[in-house]
């Protein structure tokens, strides 16, 4: 050059081997790194391979993270409340092996997400446990499967007022066919089971036999729904607080919550075992308080009398 400077010389660039990791880990440390079999991160990576590869040679700014999210809650449909009398039969049957209560159909109960405070309505986001947070619902069966799942609410949201506000809840309501089993944050219906426990503002506790058997045959009940959760935190550390807070809007943290459900089921269904659980407290919210269905109070007094 004129001014006597070298020229810029651009450098090669270097690219690294990928490293196939699945060969280089056993199956066991497959499972402990990835908290999946290796078949299932293979199917997985089958099944999503075309809506994860990039479409042309140029760079985008979509996080990788984004695209696994959408790929597998597009792909992966296994959480599916039972509609067939078959189907329903048979998760009557495993919760009424659980503590002999009849005619259950699904353990219901919601879960704090903790997540970054958001940048819109953060004072909605404000749990009861002071920290920022999305409230999901989910119903499991008996071997601690989600079959249904709600993941949209801000934190500081209600257990029943998401219940009141879900599809599924219609759907039991017109249908009548079995209780769904809850604690007393919900509202008694002739469709919700809920604790002898309540009558309006006033607490009122058990006071024979009958009312206590029951009162403790429905909570070994319902427990299922809490371990539930807490394997699902405990294999999904995200969702948990000892896992940090997730650094996404709280759309995203949905989205996630949702994905985490169905590779939950998938490890279900495929008897995935971990050992990894951590204690998970239950994140029951406040007693309901208002009126109780008269034709709900009748059926509960009938379910007593057979205790």
């Amino acid at each position: 050059m004129a001014d006597g400077r070298n020229p810029r010389r651009r450098l090669p660039r270097n690219f690294r081997d990928r490293v196939d990791m699945l060969n280089n880990l056993n199956d066991n440390e497959v499972k402990v790194k990835y908290r999946l079999s290796r078949q299932q991160i293979i199917d997985l990576h089958d099944l999503t391979e075309d809506d994860i590869k990039p479409r042309t040679m140029r760079s985008h700014a979509i996080q990788a993270m984004t695209k696994v999210v959408d790929a597998i809650n597009q792909r992966v449909n296994n959480i599916k409340f039972p509609t067939t009398q078959a189907d329903l039969a048979s998760i009557k049957q495993k919760f009424y092996q659980v503590a002999r209560m009849s005619n259950c159909i699904g353990a219901v109960d919601g879960t704090l997400i903790p997540i970054i405070a958001p940048r819109v309505r953060e004072d909605i986001y404000m749990c009861r446990k002071g920290y920022h947070a999305i409230n999901v619902q989910a119903v499991v069966t008996p071997d601690m499967r989600f079959t249904d799942v709600v993941a949209q609410w801000p934190g500081s949201t209600h257990d029943n007022t998401i219940f009141e506000n879900c599809g599924l809840k219609a759907w039991v309501e017109e249908n009548n066919v079995g209780w769904l089993i809850d604690y007393a944050g919900y509202a008694l219906k002739p469709y919700m089971l809920t604790p002898k426990a309540r009558i309006n503002i006033i607490i009122i506790r058990p006071t024979t036999q009958q009312e206590n058997a029951f009162n403790l045959a429905k909570s070994r009940t319902r427990m299922v729904v809490e371990r539930a959760f807490g394997l699902l935190k405990s294999r999904f550390r995200c969702l948990h607080k000892t896992g940090g807070f997730l650094q996404i809007t709280p759309e995203k943290a949905a989205k996630v919550f949702v994905v985490c459900a169905k590779l939950h089921n998938m490890c279900i269904d495929d008897a995935v075992v971990f050992d990894g659980q951590v204690h998970v407290a239950p994140d029951n919210a406040p007693p309901y308080i208002g009126a109780l269905d008269p034709n709900a109070q009748r059926d509960r007094r009938a379910i007593i009398a057979r205790f």
